[in-house]
């Protein structure tokens, strides 16, 4: 007789897999950590239209050395590159946003101690100098441990939505701060930017101090100038597209009134219009059609945007190839940013972003006095040919660097 026999249904002793999380949340994450970016850069906006006049004008000293008092914060955020990286990846991403916004606070009360000793010019300008290389050093040490930070939190798969929402914080930031400066220093005089800057700053340290960080990743970490040289292919097709915006920032005003034409700040707006719209609409393009792929399409349409700009015949031209320069430039940084970061290993992430910025930093340092002397020479035109010729190397770069590493997967 046949027996029956009953078997109970097999049950997955397996765990179930969380839902991965979705695009809104990852999303959410990131903003959540570059909101620290969007602090540092509002107070570098604030005083950015104002300090020259002060120094200029209150402190009498030559629009030279205004100038240098504007510059030395940039100096200081391109030295300070290598110690940030080394930070963010030593002591981790929070503590090194936490120094940094100290920096912030520092930097405030030496502002407004300058204000304060106006009576004295040299010792205020030394003061003010001060505040401003503290200042560039903060930026140096947010910038790079917010987008560690993201990266630690969501994962290196999302590099490229951590460095563009980054830049949409940082350009975002710049864009409000500059005229709300302005408008402070008129209603409440200069003093007031030393305040509002160390307030903003001892705000965010207080949001950050209960915000749960990323462990630090231990194992051996590369040495900064090994770093360097791993990324120094994709940095350079970095600095090459760059210098199209160091340029038009620098001499849209004196392109315009060489042609006669008035309402160079329209160029300004659209481009960074159509910068932050092409990151907000295309953020995903990256993860999607790869890093190279997005640099190379992105750097075609910014040269086609520099050669309008060369060849504008009127207002309106010159609007579309700022809008379409900014539409070009706006994932050059993160998609070439994807395969640079992808050269290093995981604990040495903050020296691999450091070491990247640092091609950012120099392209807006000698777009200034390189295409000075193209116009000088040349006219004021020639400058966005000569932009439209670096960002075609750029692209030629680039191009080679694909190919590269087309073989190297086979």
């Amino acid at each position: 007789m046949m027996k029956l026999s009953y078997r109970r249904p097999r049950t997955s002793l397996m765990p179930t897999q969380p839902a991965a999380p979705s695009s809104l949340s990852i999303t959410l994450q990131i903003v959540s950590i570059v909101f620290y970016t969007f602090i540092a850069f509002l107070c570098i906006g604030l005083p950015i239209a104002v300090l020259p006049g002060y120094v200029h004008e209150q402190l009498g000293f030559s629009a030279v050395v205004a100038g240098l008092t504007i510059g030395s914060q940039y100096l200081a955020t391109l030295l300070s590159r290598p110690m940030a990286g080394r930070l963010s990846d030593s002591v981790g991403t929070k503590r090194a946003i936490v120094y940094g916004l100290s920096g912030i606070v520092l930097s405030g009360a030496l502002t407004l101690l300058s204000t304060l000793l106006q009576s004295l010019p040299l010792t205020s300008l030394l003061i003010l100098i001060a505040g401003r290389l503290l200042l560039g050093v903060a930026q140096g040490l947010i910038g790079v441990g917010t987008i560690s930070w993201c990266m630690g939190q969501v994962g290196v798969e999302h590099t490229a939505r951590s460095i563009s929402w980054n830049g949409i914080a940082s350009y975002g930031a710049i864009a409000i701060g500059a005229p709300l400066g302005v408008v402070m220093v008129q209603a409440l005089g200069f003093a007031s930017l030393g305040i509002v800057l160390s307030l903003l700053g001892g705000a965010a340290l207080l949001l950050i101090r209960n915000k749960p960080s990323v462990p630090v990743i231990r194992g051996e970490r590369l040495p900064f100038w090994a770093v360097f040289g791993r990324i120094a292919p994709y940095g350079a097709g970095l600095s090459l597209a760059s210098i199209g915006y160091g340029t038009l920032t620098t001499f849209i005003t004196l392109f315009y009134a060489s042609r006669g034409w008035t309402g160079a700040a329209w160029c300004l707006t659209v481009f960074g219009i159509c910068f932050i719209l092409a990151r907000l609409a295309f953020i995903s393009s990256i993860a999607r059609f790869g890093g190279f792929n997005s640099a190379i399409a992105c750097m075609s349409i910014e040269t086609l945007g520099l050669v309008l700009l060369w060849v504008a015949p009127s207002t309106a031209f010159a609007l579309v190839g700022a809008g379409l320069a900014g539409f070009g430039l706006s994932l050059v940084y993160p998609a070439l940013g994807v395969e640079a970061i992808k050269q290093v290993p995981n604990t040495s992430q903050g020296a691999g972003l450091s070491a990247y910025a640092v091609f950012f930093d120099l392209a807006l340092a000698i777009a200034g006095p390189l295409m000075g002397a193209v116009a000088l020479n040349m006219g004021y035109s020639s400058i966005f040919f000569c932009a439209a010729l670096l960002s075609i190397t750029g692209l030629g770069l680039t191009l080679l660097l694909r190919r590269r590493a087309v073989k190297a997967d086979y």
